[in-house]
């Protein structure tokens, strides 16, 4: 098949992501708990309205409204046996956004965690979890999503089963993790060693990187990480969260302002990303900010971390207040039995 993705990066220098799915539907009427990938059923018109809001900010890739689309996650919400309705769904309304557009953008098929430990931590199998992604993935690529985009992992164990389903289907895929303990995936895993560890994968993806984390600052340096065990060719991808999370007045925050993403995505760049974007607390408008950053940036040879501190202050020092992060995921607190997190 076409890969879409690898013409349009043949394209354009930097490739422009979307942004959060939670907060943007917490704004029209998610509650906390609440599963948003039934919302591609119950509400198809509040989805529709979150990609073509991402599409007309300037976005050249929007993910698909299937984060928590495995039947681990859906079963709990009782919508274990929804795994290809819900999918198929949430691809179709991804793919007519799209397709409105004068321009090319996109449809990347979310991919994220189960929620579930796997061997020998857990009980789930490597077996179980490439069943669970090929059944969502084909849901998926039938929809007409373009690439399958697994997202927001925590160990290799994970990544491998989510690869090997995205490989049966002769896909193209783009993968990412989350680091947010230090340095490093809540399992450990280090940005250096998951470039690595893309390179020795059976089938290769179109891009790696991470999203999610804590803020911008610590997402730059993770995309350092990243490239210095990077070869030529390679596409790193970085989507932060929108500055850090914080409650006020009962309610969760970004500290992200129009002007700190617009400074994070020319840094990204700077940095080595090729495909850059949004993850928790990201809106339209913030989108709009880092495309008109981005637009015609020359990025410049070198990154280092004194600079990244000298934006965005000491990084790696800020800790994530409890229900912050991906708390609207599938299942709410449900979803977080695990430490994973969705795209917010």
């Amino acid at each position: 098949m076409i890969n879409k993705l690898e013409q349009l990066l043949k394209e354009k220098l930097f490739l422009l992501a979307d942004g959060a799915v939670g907060t943007n539907l917490f704004a029209v009427g998610l509650q906390s708990g609440d599963a948003p990938e039934i919302w591609n059923i119950d509400a198809p018109e509040k989805i529709h309205a979150l990609h073509r809001g991402f599409v007309d900010a300037g976005s050249d890739i929007i993910l698909t409204n299937s984060f928590g689309g495995t039947c681990y996650r859906l079963k709990l919400h009782n919508a274990q046996d929804r795994v290809h309705e819900l999918n198929l769904a949430a691809a179709k309304i991804a793919r007519s956004e799209a397709d409105r557009s004068d321009r090319t953008v996109v449809v990347a098929g979310s991919m994220g965690p189960t929620g579930e430990l796997m061997e020998p931590m857990g009980s789930l199998t490597h077996d179980g979890a490439v069943a669970a992604f090929k059944a969502q993935a084909e849901a998926l690529i039938e929809g007409g999503v373009d690439v399958l985009w697994i997202e927001t992992m925590s160990s290799k164990e994970e990544v491998a089963a989510a690869v090997d389903a995205a490989r049966a289907t002769e896909y193209p895929f783009v993968c990412t993790m989350s680091f947010d303990t230090n340095r490093r995936t809540m399992m450990g895993i280090k940005p250096s060693e998951y470039t690595e560890f893309c390179h020795e994968l059976p089938a290769r993806p179109t891009g790696w990187g991470a999203n999610c984390g804590v803020g911008a600052g610590e997402m730059l340096e993770t995309v350092l990480g990243l490239k210095s065990t990077a070869a030529a060719g390679d596409i790193i991808v970085a989507k932060a969260n929108c500055g850090i999370p914080e409650f006020k007045d009962g309610a969760l925050t970004y500290s992200g302002t129009l002007e700190v993403m617009a400074d994070y995505a020319r840094l990204a760049a700077d940095a080595g990303a090729r495909i850059i974007g949004g993850c928790c607390g990201t809106s339209h408008a913030h989108l709009k900010a880092m495309a008109g950053a981005l637009d015609g940036y020359t990025p410049k040879p070198k990154l280092d971390l004194p600079e990244i501190e000298a934006h965005f202050g000491p990084v790696w020092q800020t800790e994530i207040p409890e229900g912050a992060g991906h708390g609207a995921s599938s299942g709410g607190e449900g979803g977080r039995r695990s430490g994973r997190r969705r795209r917010n």
